[in-house]
């Protein structure tokens, strides 16, 4: 399966920015953000899109007991805020930054449907791509709460190795080198970072993984 989100390795920000057309480099800008800085709130209106240039950005809402619900950790090259495109006016979810340095390339609304009205082809793409984020976070959101922990992690291994999992050729074990934190797994499959702790080290005791700060392996393919 190819890497959906960067429309077959292409990286979202070489393709969309504005900064890349004369027509709107002019008077386009970047801007910073640092840790925990939010891009947006629930309920602000919505009138960009956002591609991150550099850094990593949390998508989620707060549940009415005031529990926070991660839907996503994006990182360098991708889109959000992208139900703007079809006409959103206000957010039901926030974005945050959660690195120390992150950079975002905001894009009116506008812009991105001259952009999109203009190229046949890339509308289709931006289309398809929002089809199947669409459909990767609700189906994140039913395992979150319908699932137990351990099939939770399981499931996101799956999509890790769809989208930064190559073969050791000398092992044939899975490698996934991903950018994520144990914090930032444990948020994206709803548990807490001690649980997920415990959780990777049961399964590095039945010989199901190793890991480290920068990489998992899989040593049995995942049922």
């Amino acid at each position: 399966m190819n890497n959906l989100w960067f429309f077959d390795n292409v990286n979202l920000f070489n393709l969309l920015c504005p900064h890349k057309f004369k027509e709107y480099k002019k008077c386009h800008n970047f801007d910073a953000y640092k840790k925990s800085d939010y891009i947006y709130f629930e309920e602000d209106a919505a009138s960009k899109v956002y591609l991150i240039e550099k850094g990593k950005v949390k998508i989620g809402y707060y549940n009415e007991d005031g529990t926070e619900v991660v839907k996503a950790i994006l990182t360098k090259g991708e889109l959000f805020g992208e139900k703007a495109i079809l006409g959103e006016e206000t957010r039901n979810e926030f974005a945050q930054s959660v690195d120390a340095t992150t950079s975002i390339c905001p894009i009116g609304v506008d812009t991105m449907h001259d952009l999109m009205r203009d190229n046949k082809t890339f509308s289709l793409k931006i289309y398809k791509f929002l089809g199947f984020r669409f459909k990767k976070l609700e189906r994140r959101l039913q395992l979150i709460l319908f699932k137990d922990s351990k099939t939770r992690f399981l499931e996101f291994m799956k999509e890790l190795c769809e989208e930064y999992g190559h073969d050791c050729e000398k092992t044939g074990d899975k490698i996934i080198e991903h950018p994520y934190t144990q914090k930032d797994i444990a948020s994206l499959i709803g548990t807490s970072r001690s649980n997920l702790n415990v959780l990777m080290n049961e399964l590095k005791e039945a010989n199901i993984i190793t890991f480290n700060r920068k990489e998992i392996r899989l040593l049995q393919k995942i049922a």
